[in-house]
């Protein structure tokens, strides 16, 4: 049995996986609220003792860098080390692993049901590949082609500086710049992101804030996914604004990992961001911005965009990781 966690700052999901050959058949998964618990431990002793749960390994994926088995939680006040884990949860063995990259690994476990094409690009599309995924925070990572498989590598390209393109763009910086001491493409990509580019709009008076969608933005919880849901409805010209914007830039910062990471294998759009906002997704913004590089657009014209709709990318890439480096083992292993 494989032990596997996809560990964000909003939520940490836990499942556990039974390996048959090439197959990961999930055996149980759950759901935690992140900032409800103490640390990972705490939540992966919960899971263990409920479910009852024999693994001997485990694999978890983080949203932040990683360094000797060591991270930091991004958003969370959690430091996470695989050594400690082990001995704390009696396991033979833990990795630890971007959550990015824990979703690279998992592209090879989705099926063609699981992807929704923005863009076809060339019918003989080889070569390296990019992940980009917005949600709570923004997320990168590269698999790297070697002509025979990807391998997957983590980054922290997400927290690079913004850079605008458009003169409304520009403002936008500006006005982040008044709020951050520095500005990366998370503050605009990403669901705080979202909030930043409506404030940003309301504030400078853009566009109008009607007193009844005030109250309703007062009154959520989730006012990312209430901006997007009126955008989609197209009930709101303030949440339609925004949400164009959000998409625009999610094009620009797609298209540079496509040069940086030179992916002709393809680009991959995770996160429910995404997911929950096809038609959105699928407006000619994003794809104008994917391809505006100048020179370069020939080349970005040939590479396949696609957008992931299976949220259990990060666990099952963990999860393969687990098998991987219990087959040939790894220093981030206890």
């Amino acid at each position: 049995m494989i032990l596997a966690g996809d560990i964000g700052a909003t939520h940490s999901r836990l499942a556990a996986f039974r390996p048959e050959g090439n197959k990961l058949p999930l055996v149980v998964e759950k759901i935690y609220d992140s900032h409800n618990h103490t640390g990972l431990a705490d939540i992966v002793g919960n899971f263990v003792r409920s479910e009852g749960i024999p693994a001997q390994s485990a694999c978890f994926a983080v949203a932040g860098p990683v360094r000797g088995g060591k991270s930091k939680i991004s958003n969370l006040p959690w430091t996470i080390e695989s050594r400690d884990l082990a001995k704390q949860l009696k396991l033979r063995s833990v990795g630890l692993i971007n959550d990015l990259e824990a979703y690279a690994y998992g592209l090879d476990s989705l099926e063609s049901k699981d992807f929704v094409t923005l863009h076809e690009g060339s019918e003989d599309a080889e070569g390296n590949t990019a992940v980009i995924s917005a949600g709570t925070g923004l997320g990168e990572a590269g698999l790297l082609w070697d002509g025979f498989r990807q391998h997957p590598f983590a980054c922290e390209g997400g927290h690079a500086d913004f850079a605008p393109r458009t003169e409304l763009q520009i403002e936008l910086l500006k006005y982040l710049l008044a709020h951050h001491k520095t500005v990366s493409y998370e503050r605009a990509l990403s669901g705080p992101g979202i909030k930043n580019i409506y404030d940003f709009f309301r504030d400078t008076k853009r566009v109008e804030e009607p007193a009844s969608l005030r109250e309703q933005m007062n009154a959520t919880k989730d006012a990312p996914a209430l901006i997007s849901q009126l955008a989609l409805e197209k009930k709101s010209p303030i949440c339609e604004q925004t949400m164009l914007m959000f998409v625009s830039v999610y094009g620009a910062e797609a298209g540079n990992c496509a040069l940086k990471f030179m992916s002709l294998g393809g680009i991959f759009i995770g996160g429910t961001i995404a997911a929950k906002n096809i038609p959105l997704m699928k407006r000619p913004e994003f794809l104008e911005a994917f391809f505006d590089k100048g020179r370069m657009r020939p080349l970005l014209e040939l590479i396949p965009v696609k957008i992931v709709l299976n949220d259990d990318a990060g666990l099952l890439g963990a999860a393969r990781y687990a098998c991987l480096q219990k087959a040939f083992g790894s220093a981030q292993w206890a």
